[in-house]
């Protein structure tokens, strides 16, 4: 007992002291810059440099605010992105949250690996990713239709959701550049895959989100699918 009292007590006067000093990095960060809101400070176990969030930016500072810079921090040896792994961390959502009777839903095999992809009828990049995708098996794909490209992207993804077989309507569109067959006039939630996007901050497309939330942004294939045999379901 004697031994582990001073440990715990040292260990309570360094996490004081480790907030103290973000709390000060923080007063300092906001002091130099007017107008700006810190929404955290952590220090980072390298080169004593504290990351500073303010919403979706990450930037690296000294204890003292002397110095401030703002890009990727990597390992030299792995090739490891640390900036990257924590924004993608900060960005992740609950994808249980996600409202998935809006989306596109494809599965293929036992459908054990879960993807969901806000997507746009004519976003070349979409295409490419869905293209790359068709080489999964045992994957449970749920697409967003998210029309922000062109003036045409709404009605094109209302005929793809209003298609007797979606799945096979948004397909035929993006990998073979076949238009939706005529369907009868439905009611296409465009409203709410548009207010979604703005809630969970979805900008571009393709944005993915793996069933652990992990944000990925772009048509990144190898990345996403490798995510996404990291998650157990």
């Amino acid at each position: 007992m004697s031994l582990r009292l001073p440990i715990l007590f040292l260990a309570a006067i360094f996490s004081v002291t480790a907030l103290a000093d973000e709390a000060s990095v923080k007063r300092g960060v906001e002091a130099r810059f007017a107008g700006i809101k810190v929404d955290s400070v952590t220090k980072t176990p390298y080169a004593g440099l504290y990351e500073i969030v303010v919403g979706e930016t990450i930037f690296y500072t000294d204890e003292k605010v002397s110095y401030v810079f703002k890009g990727e921090i990597m390992d030299a040896h792995s090739q490891r992105n640390f900036t990257e792994e924590r924004q993608q961390k900060l960005s992740a959502i609950k994808f249980e949250d996600l409202p998935l009777e809006l989306a596109i839903k494809q599965v293929r095999g036992s459908g054990k690996r879960v993807v969901a992809i806000f997507a746009d009828p004519f976003c070349p990049y979409c295409k490419s990713l869905d293209r790359a995708l068709l080489r999964e098996d045992d994957i449970t794909i749920y697409t967003f239709l998210f029309p922000i490209l062109r003036p045409e992207s709404a009605d094109k993804s209302r005929a793809i959701w209003c298609a007797p077989d979606r799945a096979k309507a948004y397909y035929d569109f993006m990998l073979n550049g076949r238009d939706p067959a005529l369907a009868a006039v439905c009611e296409a939630p465009v409203d709410k895959w548009l207010a979604l996007g703005r809630r969970i901050g979805v900008k571009a497309t393709p944005t993915s989100f793996t069933a652990g939330g992990q944000r990925i942004l772009g048509a990144r294939p190898d990345e996403l699918v490798k995510l996404m045999g990291e998650i157990k379901r």
